[in-house]
C-alpha cells in the first residue's frame, strides 16, 4: 500500500504564516493521534556545523516543541557527535554549535542532549535480524532512550549519499562516532603520526590490545600505531583521542553507504512510535556538515511529512527533480557538462558519482518502508 504523505508548500496569504501552515499540518497528521503524555520525545535533527546558514530556522522547531508540549510530551533536540573534526565532533563543541545557530532553550523552548555524550562512545548496539552489512548498529544512547522518536530533517544534497533526508538524519546521524565510522569505513581506523603526543588514552579504550607505542626513527615523543589483525574497526579510539590524531579511511563505496544508512535507521525506528518531517527548503548541494552553505539548486518546495521515512524520502526527491533549476548554482555548473538531462534527477547532477536511489532501495527491501506514496496536499 501507498504511505500517506502530508505537505503543504510555501505560499502564505493574510495572516496564515508558514508557522502557522506547519501546526496546521502537524494536526492533520498522524503525530496528532499519538500518544505522548509524558513521554520522552527526541527531536533528531541536524544541529549545523556553525558557519552554515542553510540550516533549519530556529522558529520551525519552535512550532514542533510547541507542539509535542502541548499533547503533554517532553520533547529534547539531540544529534551525535561527528566523526570528522569540526564544531560538533564531542558533546561541548556540539552544544555550542547549537546555541550558536539559535537551537537554546530559550529560543526552541527544549533542551539539547548529545545522544553518544561527551566524547561520542556513549552507545547502543541494536541488534537486527537479516541485514548484509550491519547486524548491530551503534546509536547514541540518549536517542535510544527515547519513548518516542520524531526526525526533523533539511533536505539538501550530499557529497557521498546523493542527497540527505529522514534517512540520512537518522541513519548516519543516530550512529555514534564509531557507528559513523562503519557506515564510512570498509577499512580500519589510522593514526595520523603527526599529531599523536602518546598521551595513550586510545589504548585504554581498545579492549583488543591493538594499539602500541613506539619512538619514531628519527626519535622524540611515543607514536600510537594500529594492528589491523587484532583491531576489530569498533572506533571508540577515535572518540578516545583528544588530539584528532585517529582517522577512518572514508573509503566505502558509495552504494554500500547508502545500504548501511538505511540499515541503520532501521535500528533508530524499530519498536517504537515514529514520525517524519521534511523541509523542502534551501536545497543546498551539499550537506549541512560542511561550514558553509552554496546557493539553493532549486526554488523552496514546502514541507513534508508522515510515518513512513522511506516514502518520505521518496517524495522530497520527486518533488526536488521535478523544480525547476535556478541559476548560477551548482546544478547549472555540473549542467554545463552536457548531464543536465540526467534520468536519476538533479542530485544525479550535482554528484555523478553517487547513487541516492539505492539508500531507498535498500531501505524498501529490509522493510523500512516503501517506496510508494500519495500525497495529501493541506492548504
Amino acid at each position: 500500500m501507498a504511505a500517506s504523505i502530508f505537505w503543504t508548500d510555501m505560499r502564505t496569504h493574510g495572516s496564515v504564516s508558514m508557522l502557522t501552515k506547519l501546526r496546521h499540518m502537524l494536526e492533520k497528521s498522524q503525530l496528532a493521534t499519538m500518544d505522548l503524555e509524558n513521554k520522552f520525545v527526541a527531536i533528531k535533527m541536524h544541529l549545523g556545523e556553525p558557519g552554515n546558514t542553510a540550516i533549519i530556522r530556529p522558529v520551525y522547531v519552535r512550532t514542533l516543541v510547541d507542539f509535542i508540549r502541548a499533547r503533554g510530551g517532553k520533547p529534547f533536540l539531540t544529534d551525535c557527535n561527528t566523526l570528522y573534526v569540526g564544531g560538533r565532533k564531542n558533546a561541548l563543541d556540539h552544544i555550542d554549535s547549537a546555541y550558536l545557530n539559535g537551537f537554546s532553550p530559550l529560543t526552541v523552548g527544549a533542551h539539547v542532549i548529545i545522544a553518544d555524550g561527551l566524547k561520542g562512545t556513549d552507545e547502543v548496539e541494536v541488534p537486527l535480524e537479516g541485514m548484509t552489512y550491519c547486524p548491530a548498529p551503534k546509536i547514541g544512547r540518549a536517542l535510544m532512550d527515547a519513548d518516542v522518536v520524531v526526525s526533523l530533517t533539511h533536505f539538501k544534497g550530499h557529497e557521498e549519499a546523493g542527497f540527505g533526508g529522514a534517512l540520512k538524519n537518522l541513519g548516519m546521524g543516530g550512529g555514534s562516532r564509531a557507528g559513523k565510522m562503519e557506515q564510512h569505513a570498509a577499512g580500519k581506523p589510522v593514526v595520523e603520526q603527526e599529531s599523536c603526543v602518546g598521551c595513550r588514552q586510545c589504548a585504554k579504550s581498545c579492549a583488543h590490545e591493538a594499539i602500541s607505542f613506539a619512538k619514531p626513527q628519527e626519535g622524540g615523543a611515543l607514536k600510537a600505531s594500529i594492528d589491523h589483525g587484532r583491531c576489530v574497526g569498533c572506533g571508540r579510539c577515535i572518540g578516545a583521542c583528544n588530539q584528532d590524531a585517529i582517522e577512518p579511511q572514508w573509503d566505502e563505496a558509495r552504494e554500500v553507504l547508502n545500504h548501511k544508512i538505511a540499515e541503520y535507521t532501521l535500528a533508530v525506528i524499530k519498536d517504537r512510535p515514529c514520525f517524519h518531517i521534511s523541509l523542502v527548503m534551501d536545497v543546498s548541494p551539499n550537506c549541512d556538515c560542511n561550514s558553509q552553505s552554496d546557493t539553493p539548486i532549486v526554488p523552496n518546495v514546502g514541507i513534508f511529512c508522515g510515518l513512513d521515512p522511506v516514502a518520505l524520502d521518496q517524495a522530497c526527491a520527486d518533488a526536488v527533480n521535478a523544480a525547476p533549476v535556478l541559476q548560477n548554482t551548482a546544478l547549472t555548473d555540473a549542467a554545463g557538462c552536457g548531464c543536465h538531462q540526467d534520468e536519476h534527477g538533479h542530485f544525479h547532477v550535482v554528484h555523478p558519482e553517487t547513487c541516492w536511489e539505492e539508500q531507498l532501495i535498500h531501505g524498501e527491501r529490509i522493510g523500512l518502508g516503501t517506496r510508494k506514496y500519495e500525497l495529501v496536499k493541506i492548504g
